[in-house]
């Protein structure tokens, strides 16, 4: 039996692991639009680089890190001050284990204290996990942008989701 998940903000020690989550869920072909690889370095920096509205945490699996989840604000424009885009990546060797699930009922829960009331998810279309956990965590699907970008040369859509917080 898998060892429980424990949630904890991320900390510069974890960035060598969020890199090479990331770069695996890029290998995919349908996780992201993101390429090349993310090293300890970059991450580091990555991580150092985001404000206090934009958290990132782990999940931990006793001490390995096997997935990592984000927010970060979905605008600069202050209309949309309480808005904010999530993302969720778990390791190939984690997957199925519903952890993805628990990172994001973490954020969930956790979106307000940043001040978020509203949380959005784009999701290509290709990424049935992604859409399935969005579904599971009660997002409602508003839409699609076609062809919203390139991955080796071909055009590629998203899916729009979004859930509101406190309804």
């Amino acid at each position: 039996m898998p060892a429980p998940i424990t949630i904890r903000a991320a900390a510069e020690a974890d960035a060598g692991e969020i890199g090479a989550i990331y770069d695996e869920g890029i290998a995919t072909g349908s996780a992201t639009f993101a390429a090349g690889t993310h090293s300890a370095s970059e991450r580091r920096k990555w991580l150092s680089a985001r404000d206090e509205r934009a958290p990132v945490f782990v999940g931990a699996d006793d001490e390995n890190v096997v997935a990592w989840s984000a927010l970060a604000p979905f605008s600069g424009r202050e209309w949309y001050t309480g808005v904010a885009e999530y993302t969720v990546y778990v390791s190939a060797a984690a997957r199925g284990r519903g952890i993805g699930g628990h990172l994001l009922d973490h954020l969930i829960g956790v979106a307000p204290d940043y001040g978020y009331w509203k949380l959005v998810g784009m999701i290509l279309v290709e990424n049935a996990p992604g859409l399935s956990l969005a579904k599971r965590a009660g997002f409602r699907l508003v839409g699609t942008y076609e062809a919203h970008g390139r991955i080796s040369g071909q055009w590629r859509d998203v899916a729009l989701l979004e859930r509101h917080l406190g309804r």
